[in-house]
């Protein structure tokens, strides 16, 4: 008995050893792998989702909620029936997919039919005007809309962090710095996000510059601009800083109709 209870005990310290030395290699593994090392878009923002719904919280936006799906905010609210200045409000439910409710609004109007000139002068003797066809606005291409938008560095530090298509990676470039930095805005437009309502991001700010294209900002330290203001190309809106994050810097996106590009293919060389 006692020769059997000796086996057992050396058992168990073989065990315990064992499990001992897996806990501690699945932490070593752990530490390994720091916060900073993690991309904000894995942990912090979904894939698009244009399915379910969402509750409005208080203090949200439309921007904000179409941002942290990844969706453009004119589908958003287009699908929910909203039209400018897209209020909304808690405890308000919004379907993140389906059909616009204002389809007919994108429909082309029809051009009006051109009336055939009478080859007989009228009665009155007064001649009518001529009829002249309205020039027609030509689309312009979404390389055309990129080239009117000119885009300049937000931060003046080196790039630690690229974009990638991977979803378990940036979707945007980080730029390192000192917290106190100046944060610019990479071209002219209007503030429409200005908060630290969204996980992961810190204090963040989004710029719409045109009905494409918008620009994120995230982990300032301050921001010195508000939802609804102007700003313009070059202007200081921000400071850099670590907000949301374990170290000094800048995550800044690009997105073109929702959907996050490489900045760096708008950015100049430098």
């Amino acid at each position: 008995m006692k020769r059997l209870t000796g086996q057992c005990v050396f058992h168990l310290s073989v065990c315990s050893k064992i499990i001992g030395a897996s806990v501690l290699a699945l932490v070593l593994s752990a530490c390994s792998s720091t916060p900073s090392d993690i991309p904000v878009s894995s942990r912090t923002r979904p894939k698009t989702v244009t399915w379910g719904a969402h509750t409005v919280k208080s203090g949200e936006t439309l921007y904000e909620i179409a941002y942290s799906y990844g969706q453009d905010f004119h589908r958003l609210a287009a699908v929910n029936g909203l039209r400018a200045p897209y209020t909304i409000y808690p405890g308000q439910k919004l379907k993140l997919g389906g059909k616009s409710k204002y389809s007919s609004i994108l429909v082309k109007p029809s051009t009006p039919k051109k009336v055939a000139a009478s080859s007989q002068r009228p009665s009155t003797g007064v001649k009518s005007a001529p009829y002249k066809k309205r020039p027609v606005a030509k689309k312009s291409s979404q390389a055309a809309v990129a080239r009117k938008v000119s885009w300049q560095w937000p931060a003046s530090g080196k790039v630690i962090s690229r974009f990638s298509s991977s979803e378990r990676t940036y979707k945007g470039v980080a730029i390192g710095g000192r917290i106190g930095e100046p944060v610019v805005a990479t071209s002219a437009g209007e503030v429409v996000y200005s908060g630290g309502g969204l996980t992961g991001y810190g204090n963040l700010l989004i710029i719409k510059h045109n009905a494409s294209y918008l620009s994120a900002y995230a982990h300032n330290k301050v921001l010195l601009v508000r939802e609804g203001d102007r700003v313009k190309a070059g202007q200081k809106i921000a400071e850099l800083g670590s907000t949301g994050t374990n170290e000094p810097k800048l995550y800044f996106e690009i997105r073109r109709n929702g959907k996050p590009v490489d900045p760096l293919l708008f950015l100049p060389k430098r």
